[in-house]
């Protein structure tokens, strides 16, 4: 079995997260697939204030049907090579 890359890994993890969601929002005005194209907001904000340092950062991720599926096409094209 060859050694796999993760950063290559992440890349089409990321390039497939950005294609389903490319396409979500060109087939958002079909209402027929709104099952599809209806995306979720995850949000995570951690903040502190330690009296010398403080930090707020806010990440947030929108999912759908769409995004999850071109996530596991990343995947399995990964596999595949």
């Amino acid at each position: 079995m060859k050694k796999r890359n993760i950063g290559m890994l992440l890349l089409y993890l990321i390039l497939g997260w950005l294609v389903g969601a490319w396409v979500a929002k060109l087939l958002q005005p079909v209402k027929a697939l709104s099952f599809l194209t209806k995306s979720t907001l995850i949000k995570w904000s951690p903040q502190a204030d330690l009296d010398i340092i403080s930090y707020d950062v806010t990440i947030q991720l929108k999912l759908c049907m769409l995004s999850l599926i071109g996530i596991i096409i990343a995947v399995w094209l990964y596999r595949r090579k």
